[in-house]
């Protein structure tokens, strides 16, 4: 399926299927009978589904808006839910589990949609406490009990506040947290080009400095590639690396593109969409502090931080950001990209940002402030 994409005057049953589902959603009114095509009504109603499900509105539905498109489908009751370790089950009606679960103060981790094991044993910790089998099935007898149950938790959502909670315990120093970084791309794979230099290239150079200055204030940092790798990791990989090292944060480096060569500037991404109770707090958090701090030591246009669903902020555990950093099409932002100067400028940056994560509120500096050797003398 990762050939999958179709766009503006494709047909077929394929068409027929995705107006289908658009209709159910209720975001194409597809009543009378019609032709299987792609048309304008459906490249707006795709775009609008992309816009409201954290994903890229280009109008295209490839693999990953397909997918999201089948997940929406589902709501809580349509099927029996439960861990599946070869494909764990993915939809809107796991959304509403984990958030109900989450509610009645059981701890599902993020809620990102996706039936994992912790999702799994937060279920059958509900199903001993009102005293059905736990077996980890959301079938009708748990569906019922869901229904007959307030929520107990108040004060903010349950998933921010144990995150929130994590952070506060796990110290303000930076030694002995655990950091991956992630260059994007790589192998054959070289990313955006222009100006004479590829994607790949800059933020492996990027990556490197930020894990020589991380290791020096004592971090464990990993990458999820490194510069010689024959092939590049699917998002879902690089996702998996990082929870298998049990990371305390993730930083995924790109460089952005556009047909329009006056497109300029940098903006930040952490898992979020516009569903209640699924954007990552810390991560929302992690993407300001990385945007204020680039923004306030370059002079890179400010584009923002945004909530996304991509696959790498959506399956890792811990707390992601993805930087986009300026744009190699640009010349003026291509001639920074270019300069090791500036790549320090901004390693710097990536470095105090991840700092003030752990810093407590009273002890935060004013953005910018901070310099690397503040961390390394603390």
């Amino acid at each position: 399926m990762t050939s999958l994409r179709y766009q503006l005057g494709d047909t077929g049953p394929a068409i027929a299927e995705i107006r289908s589902k658009l209709t159910q959603l209720g975001l194409l009114d597809d009543t009378a009978p019609g032709p299987s095509t792609f048309d304008e009504d459906v490249d707006r109603a795709i775009r609008q589904f992309q816009q409201e499900r954290g994903l890229t509105a280009t109008g295209i539905v490839d693999a990953t808006t397909y997918r999201v498109l089948d997940e929406a489908r589902w709501r809580l009751g349509d099927r029996l839910l439960s861990y599946v370790v070869s494909n764990p089950l993915a939809g809107d009606d796991v959304i509403a589990l984990q958030r109900r679960l989450s509610e009645l103060g059981f701890d599902v981790g993020r809620i990102d949609g996706v039936f994992g094991t912790r999702t799994g044993e937060a279920l059958r910790q509900f199903q001993r406490n009102v005293g059905i089998p736990a077996d980890g099935t959301c079938g009708p007898s748990t569906f019922k009990a869901l229904g007959r149950l307030a929520p107990i938790v108040t004060g903010g959502r349950p998933d921010s506040l144990r995150a929130s909670e994590a952070i506060r315990q796990a110290g303000k120093r930076l030694p002995g947290k655990v950091v991956v970084i992630d260059p994007g791309h790589g192998g054959p794979d070289r990313g955006n080009v222009g100006h004479g230099f590829d994607e790949a290239s800059v933020v492996e150079d990027l990556a490197a400095r930020i894990e020589g200055r991380l290791t020096a204030t004592g971090v464990q940092t990993y990458l999820t590639r490194g510069p010689g790798a024959e092939s590049s990791p699917s998002e879902s990989e690089r996702a998996a690396f990082a929870n298998d090292t049990d990371a305390n944060l993730l930083i995924s480096l790109h460089v952005d593109a556009h047909p329009s060569p006056e497109a300029s500037g940098v903006a930040t991404y952490y898992y979020g969409g516009q569903q209640p109770g699924t954007t990552s707090a810390i991560g929302e958090q992690f993407a300001g502090l990385v945007q204020r701090e680039i923004v306030a030591r370059t002079d890179l246009v400010d584009c923002r931080s945004h909530g996304k669903t991509w696959d790498l902020l959506r399956h890792a555990r811990m707390a992601a950001v993805r930087v986009e950093l300026g744009y190699i099409t640009n010349e003026g932002d291509a001639a920074r990209l270019a300069d090791p100067d500036f790549r320090d400028v901004v390693a710097e940056a990536i470095v105090i940002a991840i700092q003030r994560v752990y810093l407590p509120s009273g002890e935060d500096a004013a953005t910018g402030a901070l310099r690397f050797h503040d961390l390394a003398t603390n």
